[in-house]
């Protein structure tokens, strides 16, 4: 973050700017949502990537923010549909304002990001978000139809973090190339870099919703298995545990039963799902590392690196 902090500030004055709504519901839970803080991986890979191929302007400071308004929106709707309480380590807005404030908000946030995509009057720009946000908003609905499903595949398991994760990270490395004038090659590898890392962070959440600790991550540790959310540490145990093990976990990833979760916590723990799972992240964030070994060498490729390693070494 100490590389790119001058940007990041820039892009923090935009959100500002940008939030503003003449309805004061829409600017209170903008405003609470995006204060939360987080990581803001996906505007720090915008602005990463843009210096690592020297761009000089402001737009990829406009860029960095839709990215955000994207997740946040994400996050929004998420929430409601998750019925979820906690949210780095608050309380959600859904649990303070409710459900269709939350929507609804998350919408105006949706709708403000595609109003900035368009002032950069940039068709590649929009073709990149609106493909995106597409995109997502499939793997959302394919996560939707695998809850409560103990059937799901490694594979269908991975599609849906690609779509739902990992496809706005993508995202962001691309913009962050293009807007610097990179060619369709760097663009390429940039993406590939950003799908990585995506996939590599939702890999390790699915640990950390077994192995975290409530207070660092942010969240009710065993969320997943509450909502019914058939994650990859569930389905290696699903595949290699006992017949007892199985059944058990069947059992609560249909009916979303959490009361089993420190019977299925030793089982995972024991049956190396959690081993399996962080091994599946290290592979995704050495391809993130190989994608961008051609990219010319400064602090901010170092800083790239560097999150690659993070991706798979964090706690929370």
């Amino acid at each position: 973050m100490s590389t790119i902090a001058a940007d990041m500030e820039a892009v923090n004055g935009v959100i500002r700017q940008r939030l503003h709504s003449e309805v004061a519901l829409v600017n209170q839970i903008a405003e609470y949502i995006i204060s939360a803080g987080g990581k803001r991986i996906r505007p720090v890979l915008v602005l990463l990537v843009a210096n690592a191929y020297d761009y000089r302007g402001t737009a990829h400071h406009e860029l960095a923010a839709v990215v955000e308004f994207i997740h946040t929106a994400t996050l929004l709707h998420d929430d409601v549909v998750d019925e979820s309480s906690l949210r780095r380590g608050r309380a959600t807005a859904n649990a303070l304002f409710g459900n269709a404030a939350s929507v609804l908000v998350g919408d105006f946030l949706y709708s403000r990001s595609f109003q900035m995509m368009v002032s950069l009057n940039n068709m590649r720009v929009m073709q990149i978000l609106s493909d995106a946000t597409n995109v997502i908003a499939e793997g959302e609905v394919l996560q939707l139809l695998n809850m409560h499903d103990p059937d799901v595949s490694e594979d269908s398991y991975l599609n849906v973090i690609r779509s739902k994760t990992a496809k706005l990270f993508e995202a962001a490395a691309e913009l962050g190339a293009l807007v610097a004038g990179a060619n369709d090659e760097e663009i390429a590898a940039a993406g590939e870099y950003g799908r990585s890392l995506g996939t590599a962070f939702q890999l390790i959440d699915d640990v950390l919703d077994y192995a975290g600790d409530a207070s660092e991550i942010g969240k009710n540790v065993g969320d997943d298995l509450r909502e019914g959310k058939p994650t990859l540490p569930l389905i290696y145990l699903m595949e290699h545990g006992t017949e007892e093990q199985r059944q058990l976990v069947r059992s609560c990833i249909e009916t979303g039963d959490e009361q089993h979760f420190d019977t299925i916590l030793a089982a995972i723990t024991t049956s190396g799902a959690l081993d399996y799972t962080r091994r599946a992240a290290e592979v995704a964030a050495q391809r993130a590392l190989d994608a961008i070994a051609s990219m010319p060498g400064s602090r901010y490729k170092d800083s790239l690196l560097q999150l690659a390693r993070f991706a798979v070494e964090r706690s929370h």
